[in-house]
């Protein structure tokens, strides 16, 4: 399988899930900051990903799936029998991953021209969503208890992305402690290193 990816992106959290589940894949990075995106020859990546973003997984029969959460859950990301609550509670967890913390940080915090209200208005939403996360933290090695599932996995590769954005992770220390403990993981640092 190829996982086509950029390093900085969420496109870690497909990598921390493969190696966490063993699998090899072949990494092809993209160029984002190219327009149109590029592989390394000068493809435009839309001829792979019509979305024209990172993740992008290319099964070993050619097929394309191109949403994280998917690609999550199909490399090993669940860590529970779909009939189990676990299994949704941890598409629960993707989902508010997905849509309130990665939405929240792009593209807002990504783009200086949308202007310092809209930066406000993005951190104001994650220092919110991290609070939330913090309690939730509390009393829990990882999202679902004590099992490191593809929600970890994302929410890492995203909760990262706050102290290069000027927020401080001191505030909410008990999702400080997460992050560590998911990062000392030897998978995520053998993804990290693969990653850049």
């Amino acid at each position: 399988m190829k996982l086509y990816y950029a390093p900085g992106t969420c496109s870690l959290a497909a990598l921390i899930a493969a190696e966490e589940a063993g699998l090899a894949l072949t990494l092809v990075p993209v160029d984002i900051r190219a327009t149109p995106h590029q592989l390394a020859d000068g493809t435009d990546f839309r001829a792979i990903n019509a979305k024209g973003y990172v993740p992008a997984l290319e099964l070993d029969d050619g097929d394309l799936l191109t949403e994280g959460v998917a690609i999550l859950q199909y490399i090993g990301g669940e860590c529970s029998e779909r009939s189990t609550l676990d299994h949704y509670r941890q598409i629960e967890w993707l989902t508010f991953v997905g849509t309130e913390l990665h939405k929240s940080f792009s593209p807002w915090l990504f783009h200086p021209e949308y202007g310092e209200q809209a930066a406000a208005v993005a951190t104001a939403r994650i220092a919110d969503r991290f609070t939330y996360l913090d309690q939730h933290l509390q009393n829990s090695d990882y999202l679902l208890g004590s099992k490191f599932c593809g929600a970890d996995a994302y929410c890492f590769a995203i909760a990262r992305w706050a102290p290069g954005k000027g927020i401080n992770l001191a505030e909410w220390p008990n999702l400080s402690a997460y992050l560590d403990r998911v990062q000392a993981r030897p998978a995520v640092a053998a993804a990290l290193s693969h990653h850049g």
